[in-house]
């Protein structure tokens, strides 16, 4: 995925992040700021990689928030990589899953591997957690050599696990 040059950063799927909720009472300002500020060290020319449509559409906001362009999968001249996902949303009892007591030990394996560049998930767990990797994979490997994340945001708001990292 990533070539030399090319930076990666991460935010949560969460459709709070779309421009239409934010207003003089945003539910995420801290996460907003966070995630405006990784996708603005990307550069001019952002790729999103999404699990679905709707989380596309959380990056391709962010990407307009930071008056960055949105380049084709295949575009050779692409400045950074927006990865959209997030961990189990099976944290709390008001979480959208309810809760689950491998919620919080699954969040903290892989906030660890995304922290060093090495995102091992097993996929029937995080499907089972309610987790959004599946653009997380495309992670593997595209940070050998960029060193460890700088975590800008870590926290679980409506009982789901959110980072916003970015790997320059």
């Amino acid at each position: 995925m990533s070539r030399a040059g090319v930076r990666v950063a991460l935010v949560p799927g969460v459709l709070a992040l779309l421009p239409e909720y934010a207003s003089l009472e945003d539910p995420v300002a801290e996460l907003r700021a966070a995630a405006e500020a990784a996708v603005s060290v990307l550069g001019p020319r952002v790729r999103v990689v999404a699990s679905d449509g709707a989380r596309a559409r959380v990056g391709a906001a962010l990407v307009a928030a930071v008056g960055a362009t949105l380049v084709a999968p295949e575009d050779a001249d692409e400045t950074g990589v927006l990865v959209v996902g997030n961990g189990s949303a099976k944290r709390t009892e008001k979480a959208p899953g309810h809760f689950d007591e491998r919620a919080e030990a699954f969040d903290a394996a892989l906030a660890d591997g995304l922290r060093s560049g090495r995102v091992d998930v097993d996929l029937e767990l995080a499907a089972e957690l309610w987790a959004d990797v599946a653009a997380l994979g495309s992670l593997d490997g595209a940070l050998e050599g960029v060193g460890t994340a700088e975590v800008l945001y870590e926290d679980a708001p409506f009982g789901v696990a959110y980072w916003v990292m970015t790997w320059v």
